[in-house]
């Protein structure tokens, strides 16, 4: 009789372990099982142009791993890093770039690779500011505008004949532009609340490390008012020289902070 129920308890709790078991096992079938890996290629990038990232990214994936050690594998990479950017995976993207120039650094699309990450930092930066145009700049950075200088000088400098380096150089003397105008208006930010070192720090370095863009010539005004506000009468008018040497028609000092009408964060 005990032996008997031992065996019922036994007989139930298999079966119970065999439920369980068939109901993990219920896994999603592969679509892409028995597809050859250019049909894969050819299904993720018309998944890519219809917009349909979120898939493409999968089949990018998937592509990898097939077709792995070859080159469509990589350029499997590069639009997986392509369509991450466009489904608002930045982070995501640049690892993935960063990981296909460690893996490969001797490729042929090394080029693009460079250039996408620029154009990622590039627009990430803009986004930023395009959203946040009225919160104040002196809480931010320009970290992206700085990386995305940097994958494009690269690209510029290895890459002189690569057709992504012409818009590569625009965007670079873009970028430059607008980090000086960023140290200008914390400069313009700090002279407002009478912090006037701190305006003139901020304005040299506009001054010192962005010479010949547009922005100079109010970081100049910006150091003249700010020594003027400080009773440095001597700085002030070595400064106010400097400025009219090197903008001798200069409206900012008869007009004010008024000569500058156009937004700092001119969109690209």
């Amino acid at each position: 009789m005990f032996r008997s129920k031992l065996s019922v308890v036994g007989a139930c709790s298999l079966a119970g372990v065999v439920l369980l078991l068939s109901g993990c096992s219920s896994t999603p079938t592969d679509q892409t099982a028995d597809w050859s890996p250019n049909k894969i290629y050819a299904e993720a990038k018309d998944e890519l142009s219809s917009g349909g990232y979120d898939k493409a990214i999968v089949l990018f994936e998937k592509l990898e791993g097939r077709a792995a050690g070859t080159p469509l594998a990589q350029q499997a990479q590069l639009d997986k890093a392509y369509a991450q950017y466009k489904s608002g995976e930045s982070v995501q993207a640049l690892a993935t770039l960063d990981r296909f120039m460690k893996l490969h650094p001797a490729s042929p699309a090394l080029d693009y690779a460079l250039y996408l990450k620029g154009i990622i930092n590039f627009n990430d930066d803009l986004g930023m500011f395009s959203a946040v145009t009225r919160q104040d700049l002196a809480e931010r950075d320009q970290k992206a505008s700085k990386e995305s200088f940097e994958s494009f000088k690269e690209l510029v400098t290895r890459f002189p004949a690569s057709r992504y380096a012409p818009d590569a150089s625009q965007r670079m003397t873009y970028i430059v532009n607008s980090l000086a105008q960023y140290e200008v208006h914390v400069a313009r930010y700090y002279f407002g609340r009478g912090a006037y070192v701190a305006a003139i720090n901020r304005a040299q370095v506009a001054v010192t490390d962005y010479q010949g863009v547009p922005a100079v010539e109010e970081a100049l005004f910006i150091i003249v008012k700010s020594y003027d506000a400080l009773g440095l009468t001597q700085l002030r008018d070595d400064a106010k020289r400097v400025l009219e040497k090197n903008y001798s028609q200069t409206e900012y000092l008869t007009r004010g902070f008024k000569a500058n009408t156009d937004p700092w964060w001119k969109v690209w």
